[in-house]
């Protein structure tokens, strides 16, 4: 293998773990429409107001495990201290048992107050999957470290899938159960029946790593009796490292999430007691933002989230070494990568918003509202995608307190700004999605101007940035042409969205790859670059 193909290894493991992350997304919407006809804009109001609270609980207590788990097990590993990689993994199972047990019982019994009356049940039927959560991360981390993202994202379609089935099975039955109750029972019901769905999948992907870790016990155990020289380190100083790593990841990862449950609380509280909605009201309006808008918008960021998890562990080792230079092409190569399917993300969701949402949520009545509600969210697609990657560098080279700080300095801002915008204008979702934007913007600039002063680093800009947006601009102008031009002969929806992509992804490619955003060696590291490099012969687009 060469040196090349070595160091932007990463790249292909977070396209494996991208891939699923957007297959799972879109199994995600696929399912939410069928699941939202069954349990209708009310009921999708409740099941995502619980869920963000469930989540943010989620973040606290388990979520950032993986990624804190990887890093620490990584240095470790670079070091060749396989015992002590070990011990760490059990001390942090042990440690997972305890914290999302707790959180579990909180989120149980505290669930009348973290929530509306109608979400109670909903959030308390969540409550275990908290604690599996945590046993889960902690077994996705320990396969990370080792540069492998295989069985998490195998674990993640898996789980997406059980997750789709379950909830939209369990949601009608549930429902089904009620049939002779008021609209607003059935809808908490089917709410109900969608939180069912997502414990179920967090628990067959449990079950699915333990049985991958079973698989590999052998190797496991061989690399721990290579090892003759580390000093063992003791359960104290094992639990040290956990905590100080795991806090500060804790608090910036919830920080840099809390703002979507924040900003539902302050728009529904304001929206009912301010401007005079009813609570179905207000969640209803809510869920079209949170349960629809930002599960397309969501796609894209998967990407992001996947080549930070991935990048982690390599910039960890790279960074303990004292490679600096290394470290830098590596966050170079992430965020390239990042820019060439961000940039052309947003611009597919602002000009191709509406037949997007027309195919995945035909519900007439609010086409409109959500097809605008993305458009204006696209931006933040770009936003979050650097800003997440910065997270990643920032925790591997073990600065986690600074995104701690900029996630709480952006949180304060955009609070300022939403408040009075609900107060004192009609924008409504409109100002949530302002805010959202505005969030990830001051996120994505705070957390850039930390990994400039913590290492030096500056991004190359044209073929980064210049040369995508461009490329996007066009491509476009191309899809809509295609698709808007076609629908005055097929006034089909499907088929001119299925013919606009079909003419936007080749636009793309030709262009980025004439413009000189991308050559040869970048493409071989992409996924299928093999593939890549062959077609771009072919086009004649490649010497």
């Amino acid at each position: 293998m060469s040196k090349r193909k070595k160091g932007n290894g990463f790249v292909a493991q977070a396209g494996i773990l991208a891939a699923a992350g957007i297959i799972c997304k879109i199994i995600g919407i696929l399912y939410r429409s069928p699941l939202a006809h069954v349990i209708g804009d009310e009921g999708n109001g409740y099941y995502s107001s619980a869920y963000e609270i469930y989540t943010i609980i989620l973040l606290v207590s388990s979520y950032s495990i993986p990624s804190a788990i990887s890093k620490v097990i990584a240095q470790r590993l670079a070091m060749h201290e396989y015992k002590n990689a070990q011990r760490i993994f059990r001390c942090a199972l042990i440690y997972v048992v305890v914290v999302g047990g707790a959180a579990s019982l909180l989120t149980f019994f505290g669930a009348g107050v973290l929530v509306g009356d109608n979400s109670v049940p909903v959030l308390r039927i969540f409550a275990p999957t908290i604690f599996f959560s945590g046993l889960l991360g902690v077994l996705r981390g320990y396969c990370q470290a080792h540069g492998t993202m295989l069985p998490t994202s195998f674990s993640q379609i898996l789980e997406q899938i059980l997750n789709a089935v379950v909830s939209i099975l369990a949601a009608f039955l549930l429902m089904k159960a009620v049939a002779g109750l008021d609209d607003t029972t059935r809808a908490v019901y089917g709410a109900a029946g969608s939180a069912i769905g997502t414990g179920s999948g967090v628990v067959i992907a449990l079950v699915f790593m333990m049985f991958v870790m079973l698989l590999n016990r052998k190797f496991i155990n061989g690399q721990i009796r290579k090892d003759r020289k580390s000093r063992l380190l003791s359960d104290g100083e094992v639990y040290r490292i956990i905590i100080t790593m795991v806090t500060p990841i804790i608090l910036s990862t919830f920080i840099y999430n809390c703002n979507t449950s924040l900003n539902q609380t302050i728009y529904t509280r304001i929206m009912e007691h301010v401007k005079g909605m009813s609570e179905a009201e207000a969640y209803t309006l809510y869920g079209l933002l949170s349960g629809k808008a930002k599960q397309i918008v969501n796609i894209p960021i998967a990407l992001a989230s996947a080549m930070s998890t991935a990048i982690i562990p390599g910039v960890a080792k790279s960074y303990t070494r004292g490679d600096i230079r290394e470290t830098n092409r590596k966050i170079g190569t992430a965020i390239k990568t990042t820019m060439l399917i961000s940039i052309p993300s947003a611009m597919g969701l602002v000009v191709l918003g509406k037949p997007v949402v027309l195919l995945l949520y035909p519900q007439k009545a609010s086409v409109d509202t959500v097809s605008g509600l993305l458009a204006g969210l696209a931006v933040s697609v770009v936003f979050y995608g650097l800003s997440t990657i910065s997270n990643g560098v920032l925790q591997g080279i073990g600065r986690v307190n600074l995104p701690v700080v900029n996630a709480a300095v952006a949180l304060v801002v955009q609070t300022a700004v939403l408040v009075p915008l609900l107060l004192y204008t009609n924008l409504g979702l409109y100002a949530m999605v302002a805010a959202t934007v505005l969030y990830s913007l001051l996120m994505c600039t705070l957390n850039g101007y930390s990994v400039r002063r913590e290492l030096g680093y500056r991004q190359e800009i044209i073929r980064t940035w210049c040369i995508p947006f461009w490329a996007s601009v066009i491509m476009g102008g191309a899809a809509f042409g295609t698709y808007y031009g076609l629908y005055r002969l097929v006034p089909v929806n499907v088929v001119c969205l299925a013919a606009a992509l079909a003419v936007a992804v080749p636009v793309y490619f030709i262009l980025v790859i004439k413009m000189g955003a991308v050559d040869e060696g970048e493409l071989r590291a992409f996924p299928k670059g093999a593939l890549l490099v062959r077609t771009a012969r072919k086009c004649r687009l490649l010497p």
